[in-house]
């Protein structure tokens, strides 16, 4: 896939409608899906729990292969598998499930760079537990999904493709 918007299909977040749309190379949307992005809103500051805005990349693809509902940490998995229980034991995780797109800013100064990166400020499209609400900015700057959702995007897409996150 190229990284050209427009090129190739992409990605597009609407922080507005608290939705993933994969967008084809001829406008169609081939998947789509409600998310949940973050509570603080949109915002590129690091330590700013929010969700950035712009032009990013997929620059990683963490889980490949790995059960749904895989629990992670930094990156990592854990060997733990996401349940009722391990979330009664662990109440203050936020969990990162499944599978896991860590993304690229593209735009210097905006989402890239010092104070505003976020490759460094570790935000990622990642899978959520099933009991979190979809479509209500919730998240702590991520946008989680849907663990089938993210597993099944996981499979459409690759590191280079393009994600455009707006408010609209």
């Amino acid at each position: 896939m190229s990284t050209q918007e427009g090129a190739a299909p992409h990605l597009r977040i609407s922080i507005a409608d608290q939705s993933l749309a994969l967008i084809g190379a001829d406008g169609t949307r081939l998947f789509e899906r409600p998310v949940s992005t973050a509570l603080n809103g949109p915002g590129e500051q690091n330590a700013s729990g929010c969700t950035p805005r712009g032009k990013h990349v997929i620059r990683a693809m963490v889980g490949d292969g790995l059960p749904e509902n895989t629990v992670f940490v930094a990156r990592r998995p854990t060997g733990e598998i996401y349940s009722p229980e391990l979330a009664a034991r662990h109440p203050r995780r936020d969990w990162i499930l499944s599978r896991i797109l860590w993304l690229c800013g593209c735009e210097p100064g905006k989402n890239r760079g010092a104070g505003v990166d976020s490759f460094r400020r570790f935000i990622y499209i990642h899978g959520t537990p099933d009991t979190e609400p979809m479509g209500v900015a919730k998240s702590h700057g991520c946008i989680r999904m849907r663990n089938a959702d993210v597993i099944a995007l996981f499979d459409l897409v690759e590191p280079g493709t393009v994600v455009i996150i707006d408010e609209a």
